[in-house]
């Protein structure tokens, strides 16, 4: 019976061996002394967790740096400001090319109109949606959060530069589609107050995952 105990130890031991041998850790070998009797501890002993050595503790302006996530309700919104007038023009320069200069042209996703794939006051669309299907999907129609057009743009945008927007271009540039589709006015100003009291007409059209609690 205590030689298939010791057995059973030895094969531990090895296993530890085989799959931590590359950290090099002297906690790893401490471990495999432990496990076999005559190697400092006693035989009935359990082989405690190896200390793996991977990765590195994040200071606190690191972690700051890549916790970006703006929130439904407006948590993570960044301090600063933005016009309507000021993304007007940094729409043209960094957006258009992409989106059109409305919105609606694409080739890349429609961020004006309706859903679906006809609208009366855009007759062309089937063809173009038939070409580019994302245009189906447009910021005004879909999305039910404005503070996560910000977030979007924040991170992924413009596409050849992405996360090269300042945070005061970001809410400007926000702002800007917003008033395309109609949502706030040419002379609204975005920050982390006035976003997210923006209703989009997709909340209408969208079941949370994750319902408030009442």
């Amino acid at each position: 019976m205590r030689e298939d105990r010791i057995c059973c130890q030895l094969r531990i031991a090895a296993s530890a061996l085989r799959r931590y041998w590359k950290a090099g850790s002297s906690a790893v070998v401490a471990s495999v002394l432990w496990a076999v009797p005559g190697g400092g501890g006693a035989s009935e002993a359990v082989v405690p967790p190896p200390a793996i050595g991977l990765g590195k503790a994040l200071t606190a302006e690191e972690i700051e740096r890549y916790a970006i996530t703006v929130f439904p309700d407006g948590r993570g919104l960044p301090q600063g400001r933005g016009t309507v007038e000021q993304g007007a023009r940094l729409y043209q320069m960094q957006c258009a090319a992409c989106h059109g200069a409305r919105g609606i042209e694409g080739p890349a996703s429609r961020l004006v109109g309706t859903d679906g794939f006809i609208g009366w006051s855009d007759p062309l669309r089937p063809l173009r949606v038939r070409k580019y299907p994302l245009q189906v999907f447009s910021v005004g129609a879909m999305w039910p959060h404005a503070t996560t057009l910000f977030d979007y743009v924040r991170r992924g945008m413009p596409m050849h530069a992405p996360k090269s927007l300042t945070d005061e271009e970001v809410y400007a540039v926000t702002g800007y589609v917003l008033h395309l589709n109609g949502l706030v006015a040419r002379q609204a100003v975005m920050d982390r107050e006035t976003l997210p009291k923006v209703v989009m007409p997709g909340l209408a059209r969208t079941v949370s995952a994750w319902p408030a609690e009442r």
